[in-house]
């Protein structure tokens, strides 16, 4: 039976209307304007109701939130995304690595990710929360998290040697049991996807890693677009697929709401990858399937 997930991203959920002024005396005041001038018209909760629904009706097994839940990082945003995120399942069933707009400033992690704790959690506990590791029927879920504060007008990501030393074992011991890995972050991995100034920083660190042990599938958001791409390694290529975000009514030259489920069979050579995208309908404010992609996956 085909294992089957989710991949949502940049839902920017939170509204910013009662924001406090002492709390934009930083790098967040740059965010709380493009907040003012576009964001809070492209972002729409309706849109956000109407992929809950569409989950409800799936048969999704686990939920990946590849960031950017909030706009500027504020407490009380940490607050309404948490409050989304129980109304959306439970933590089991939901996993999530944040986003450079989660990570605007510095903040204390109680009064922030703190909020999402359960929802970044592995499996089993572990010394650093990030690369998280969840194994679900054969399947396992490697995240990675570049959301860290950086300068006015810049939204780069950084992983950081701690999280790369810790990503290369958790490849190799998933390969040795034969699981399919999924491994998804924020930022995209590959080169010329993205503006320099918002790039990842050590993407390049990264993807000498993922040559030389390999992985099933990378996913990432940010860029608020759905692209494909592929990676070369040493054992074949990597599908790497990016999500727009799961709200946007696409007013700003970005692409309207969508997400995309996965399913995952077992063949005599590796797996079966089957890609359903789900596409928002402004018209009938409902997400709709586009066609089904098939990709056969090889046994690294």
């Amino acid at each position: 039976m085909p294992q089957s997930f989710a991949h949502i991203s940049d839902p920017h959920l939170t509204s910013l209307e009662n924001a406090s002024p002492r709390h934009l005396l930083s790098k967040r005041l740059l965010g709380y304007i493009s907040w003012r001038r576009k964001r809070r018209a492209e972002h729409q909760s309706r849109v956000l109701q109407a992929l809950q629904k569409d989950l409800e009706n799936s048969d999704t097994q686990q939920l990946l939130i590849t960031g950017d839940l909030t706009h500027i990082g504020l407490p009380e945003e940490f607050e309404q995304a948490a409050r989304w995120l129980r109304e959306l399942g439970d933590p089991t069933d939901i996993v999530l690595v944040p986003g450079n707009h989660d990570a605007c400033v510095k903040m204390p992690w109680p009064d922030s990710f703190a909020h999402w704790q359960a929802y970044m959690d592995s499996d089993q506990d572990r010394a650093e929360t990030f690369p998280s590791l969840r194994v679900r029927n054969g399947i396992a879920f490697i995240g990675l998290n570049s959301a860290c504060p950086s300068a006015p007008l810049m939204a780069t990501g950084t992983l950081g040697n701690r999280q790369l030393s810790r990503l290369a074992p958790l490849l190799e011991e998933a390969a040795a049991e034969g699981l399919f890995r999924v491994v998804f972050l924020h930022h995209p991995p590959l080169p010329d996807i993205e503006k320099w100034r918002k790039r990842l920083t050590d993407a390049a660190a990264l993807r000498e890693i993922l040559v030389e042990l390999g992985a099933e599938l990378v996913l990432h958001g940010h860029a608020h677009r759905a692209r494909q791409h592929t990676l070369e390694t040493r054992a074949g290529s990597v599908l790497v697929a990016a999500a727009p975000s799961a709200s946007a009514l696409g007013l700003h030259g970005a692409d309207i709401a969508a997400y995309s489920r996965y399913a995952v069979s077992t063949t005599e050579g590796g797996w079966e990858l089957d890609i359903e995208g789900r596409r928002y309908n402004a018209q009938c404010q409902r997400f709709e399937a586009l066609p089904i992609q098939k990709i056969p996956v090889r046994r690294k």
